[in-house]
């Protein structure tokens, strides 16, 4: 007997599939990794199993991050599978090559990924051959089993589903030229001079990241402006109420921060409250009726910035908590659409829907269920019911299930979403607005006025929002007035003018980030035009908040609170990119017509070749322009620091790689200069000035080493004798030099609590946490306590309320971010005082379990350089000291310097004989350069040769950044 192959995208949909099929096609045998009846074989991927890449003969494995092989662009893609997961990938393949099986059913998730994931997966097991059996898709809005089978009465085939799998594929190949390509040429302009800086880019995080350092440019530049108000009080019989005074003749103009109630002049503010106060004012007013219609139903973009706006949920989260409603608790539609309208055949569903929540054990919504359906609220709507504005998905709406055992965070959410679907249908809030003029001599002065006389879709939301929607703005406007009656002359009781300053344009958060990226930085307001653009924004509902989240994880923005704020390594990159001219990764509306273009492809409008030669010469252009750029620095709106040069007292100013002294007024720089981004991290311009200022800043995250693994450090500035000049080195905390020299140590800071070993006083000392006693002091010269530990461990930083408790409770709280030195995998401990052991140690949470617990060593942290990265607290077993020891001893062993090699005989001449490496030689060579004065005076960056470098050079001249590849021509 044959069967069919159902490939689900989760385990969990897996066995919704098969729960609601049982019913209809007999029980199912559960095996290993699937599940299987007479008719079916139900089986199930973990997201993504295989990913594709370059051919192995356009493959790039050396030299990679170098100009040489790019730009990469191969004229197919294979496959490999996704190493975590290659086993459940055997697994599905293995069923998919059975011979009994003919026919294959996609049931991954209905959209662009839940597609490509499937077509990667068929392609793979198919080989070069292909499988050759035909395909069927299963397209569900909801998780509940009538759904699952009527899904399975309806299944699409695989003509249907073309444009969406050219639109995956497409995308996915796009992102991988664009992201690969673009990744390795930037990284290589940024480390074409020495060292390795990872600038990672991408088609869609790139341009995203433009629309919050835009944001954050005007912010900085933005001056602000003094501008005064004037606010009265009139006097009526009735009573007393509040206007302001505006300008009737006032025009909009190219002053974006004019307004008709505003005056630029305190004088002339001042004079016009003179003016009228005590003065009687006449009275005329319109008063009109006016309604409110509910806000759209939600889709996926609107529904996270609501959770942002109201509870502070990022946009992860929120998608996370509506996948798991629709999932898991089958009690929301497919979370990830972009559609705010539901199919036209969908009016009874809607009704069963109220009359489900009408007889929930929902208090707080159920009433308000009734209500709608005794008043017939659920009728037919084109705002609603639109199968025009209906792409792929409707919008989100609850399901027939009522849930149960929901999380705080997710009944939060799902009460969102069902009070929007009932406000939806209810009627529209009806108000009467009133507008005053009250009118002294030539003044005007305008009150409004907003009153709600019937709630509508308001009642669904209860005081709270009605008090929003007339919540009062500056004392003028939502409040009841008291009546004027006709004729009636009015007193001017007060007039004063208020001072103000115009403000700069708010920072983004994660709901007006995502409602950017969805008009592509456009403006907009109004739900019907942001609607009508969204085919152009920037990723889609789907993937915009992983697009977010991955630009915060490379350190290109920062959360603090609501806002996101881009930091120094996005302005450097924006610089870059700017500077190269690549437009397309610096403007989201361009690549906003790319996202359009494939949504055209999905609709069958554009082909997928046209596209992809597109993206290609996108592509090519961007190489292009990196690779050719010919100048020493990039243009761009560079800081100049307050604190002097350290080395001549000159001015220090930024540029695109370095912080340089430029020397004193009318004079030239001394030559002190240091990196922005040294090991990979890159220096906010505040970080920088006190580095100037105090020479160390840190213990600083972030940084990377030659290999890619993360290490926390000091910086430190310091006098180098050779170079004659200071430099900028890393200080891993090694500070027993204050026992070496004798230097006394000064604590300044106040006292954390009682040393565990001897009593006195704990304090912060460079990269730990000392006793007083342990440091050589004027008090006490001659350390007599051993008590040490890091400020920062295995990378996660102890803050001092963490080492208070520690040492008044003998335990600090649980720390999250500890990275282990063998694995590279992050745990979770209490850092404890070990009295036995005399030192800090690690202590893990206990987990419950119906098993006795496992003997297992408990593991250990010396924190004596604990601090720094390099050597921090290398977790080691406790009971044997012989393999901790040899384990501290590894991860502080400096590393072996490059193996020296023989100079030419022309370079010889320059810096001897003796063997040496290429940083080695670099550095001997600017000792001869410093010493016979033979940088350009008007350019310090070009060498003028004499007869000795001449013979090096090849040439009469050469710019500083060419030393390092011309020296590796003459070390043999």
């Amino acid at each position: 007997m044959t069967k069919t192959l159902v490939i689900a995208e989760k385990p969990s949909v897996a066995q919704d599939i098969v729960r609601a099929l049982t019913p209809v096609a007999g029980k199912f045998d559960k095996h290993e990794d699937h599940f299987e009846n007479d008719r079916y074989v139900v089986t199930s991927a973990v997201g993504h199993l295989v990913e594709i890449q370059a051919p192995e003969e356009f493959d790039v494995k050396r030299g990679k991050w170098s100009f040489a092989h790019l730009p990469v662009i191969p004229p197919y893609f294979d496959l490999k599978p996704v190493d975590k997961t290659k086993s459940r990938l055997n697994a599905v393949v293995k069923q998919a090559k059975r011979k009994d099986v003919t026919e294959l059913v996609n049931a991954c998730d209905a959209g662009r990924e839940g597609e490509l994931i499937f077509r990667l997966i068929e392609q793979y097991a198919g080989g070069a051959k292909g499988l050759g059996k035909p395909v069927k898709r299963l397209w569900l809005q909801s998780m509940t089993p009538q759904a699952i089978r009527d899904g399975f009465a309806h299944l699409r085939t695989e003509q249907q589903m073309a444009g969406l799998a050219h639109a995956a594929r497409s995308r996915s190949e796009a992102d991988w030229l664009v992201g690969i390509n673009g990744t390795r040429a930037m990284t290589a302009f940024n480390s074409r001079d020495g060292g390795f800086f990872l600038t990672t880019v991408g088609r869609v995080q790139t341009p995203t990241l433009s629309l919050v350092v835009e944001r954050e440019e005007k912010i900085r530049k933005f001056v602000s402006r003094d501008y005064w108000e004037i606010h009265a009080i009139f006097g009526a019989q009735a009573g007393e109420y509040p206007a302001k005074w505006f300008d009737p003749q006032w025009k909009k103009s190219d002053d974006a921060e004019a307004r008709a109630d505003r005056l630029w002049s305190q004088a002339d503010a001042q004079a016009i409250a003179n003016a009228v106060r005590g003065k009687q004012a006449t009275v005329t007013e319109e008063s009109k009726p006016t309604t409110q219609a509910s806000p759209l139903l939600f889709d996926l973009t609107s529904l996270q910035r609501e959770a942002n706006g109201k509870f502070g949920f990022s946009a992860k989260t929120t998608l996370a908590l509506a996948q798991s409603l629709y999932e898991r608790h089958k009690a929301l539609t497919y979370p990830r659409t972009d559609s705010r309208a539901l199919p036209e055949d969908y009016l009874p569903v809607a009704k069963q829907t109220f009359e489900m929540l009408a007889g929930s054990n929902m208090r707080h919504l159920a009433p308000h269920a009734a209500t709608a359906l005794a008043g017939n609220y659920v009728r037919p709507s084109k705002r609603i019911f639109d199968n025009s504005k209906v792409s792929d998905h409707f919008a989100i709406i609850p399901t027939l299930q009522a849930p149960s055992g929901l999380s705080e965070a997710e009944q939060k959410l799902y009460d969102l979403v069902v009070r929007r679907f009932m406000a939806v249908f209810f009627p529209s809030a009806e108000y009467t607005v009133t507008t005053r003029i009250s009118k002294v001599d030539q003044h005007h002065f305008k009150t409004e006025g907003k009153v709600l006389v019937k709630p509508g879709w308001l009642a669904i939301y209860g005081k709270e929002a009605a008090d929003e929607v007339q919540d009062a703005k500056d004392g003028d406007k939502g409040q009841n007035l008291v009546p004027v009656q006709p004729g009636e002359k009015v007193n001017t009781l007060a007039a004063d003018p208020k001072g103000l300053k115009t403000k700069p344009p708010a920072r983004y958060s994660e709901a007006t980030l995502l409602g950017a990226m969805e008009s592509a930085g456009k403006q907009i307001d109004d739900d019907e035009l942001r609607e009508a653009m969204q085919e152009k924004g920037l990723g889609t509902p789907a993937t915009r908040a992983a697009i977010i989240e991955g630009l915060l994880t490379e350190k290109y923005m920062l959360r603090e609170g609501r806002e996101i704020i881009p930091t120094a390594k996005a302005f450097q990159l924006m610089t870059l990119l700017r500077g190269l001219e690549v437009e397309e990764l610096c403007r989201a509306d361009l690549t906003g017509e790319w996202e359009y273009k494939l949504a055209q492809m999905e609709k069958g409008q554009l082909s997928r070749e046209a596209f992809m030669q597109q993206i290609a010469a996108m592509t090519e252009r961007m190489v292009k322009k990196a690779k050719e750029y010919d100048r020493d620095t990039i243009p761009g709106d560079y800081a100049t620091l307050q604190a002097p040069c350290p080395n001549c007292g000159g001015v220090v100013r930024e540029n695109y790689r370095r912080y340089a002294c430029v020397g004193k007024a009318g004079g030239e720089g001394c030559g002190f200069s240091f990196g922005k981004s040294p090991a990979g991290r890159t220096f906010e311009t505040a970080e920088a000035e006190q580095l100037l200022r105090d020479k160390r800043i840190g213990p600083l995250e972030g940084f990377r080493s030659k290999a890619g693994w993360p290490f926390t450090s000091e910086i430190v500035i310091k006098y180098d004798d050779e170079a004659r000049n200071y430099k900028l080195e890393f200080d891993f905390g090694d500070d027993g030099k204050g026992e070496e020299t004798g230097e006394l140590v000064e604590f300044t800071d106040a006292s954390l609590g009682a040393c565990p070993i001897c009593g006195s006083e704990v304090h912060e000392h460079g990269s730990n946490y000392v006793c007083s006693k342990a440091v050589p002091t004027a008090a006490q010269p001659t350390p007599s306590c051993t008590f040490k530990s890091g400020k920062v461990i295995l990378q996660q930083p102890v803050e001092r309320e963490q080492m208070t408790r520690l040492l008044q409770e003998g335990k600090t709280g649980l720390l999250e971010k500890f990275i282990s030195n063998r694995t590279r995998r992050a745990f979770k401990a209490f850092l404890v005082w070990d009295k036995e052991a005399g030192k800090v140690n690690f202590e893990f949470e206990q987990r419950e379990s119906k098993y006795p617990p496992r003997k297992t060593a408990a593991f250990a942290a010396k924190t004596g350089a604990a601090g720094a990265g390099r050597t921090s607290a290398a977790a080691k077993k406790t009971s044997k000291p012989a393999a901790a020891k040899k384990a501290a001893t590894k991860t502080t062993t400096p590393r072996k310097p490059a193996a020296g090699k023989a100079p030419s005989a022309a370079l010889a001449a320059v810096i001897g004989t003796d063997p040496v490496a290429r940083p080695e030689a670099v550095k001997k060579l600017w000792v001869y350069i410093k010493e016979h004065n033979l940088q350009d005076p008007k350019d310090k960056r070009t060498i003028v040769a004499d007869d000795k470098l001449r013979a090096v050079f090849g040439k009469d001249s050469a710019g500083m950044f060419e030393l390092a590849g011309i020296l590796g021509n003459h070390l043999g």
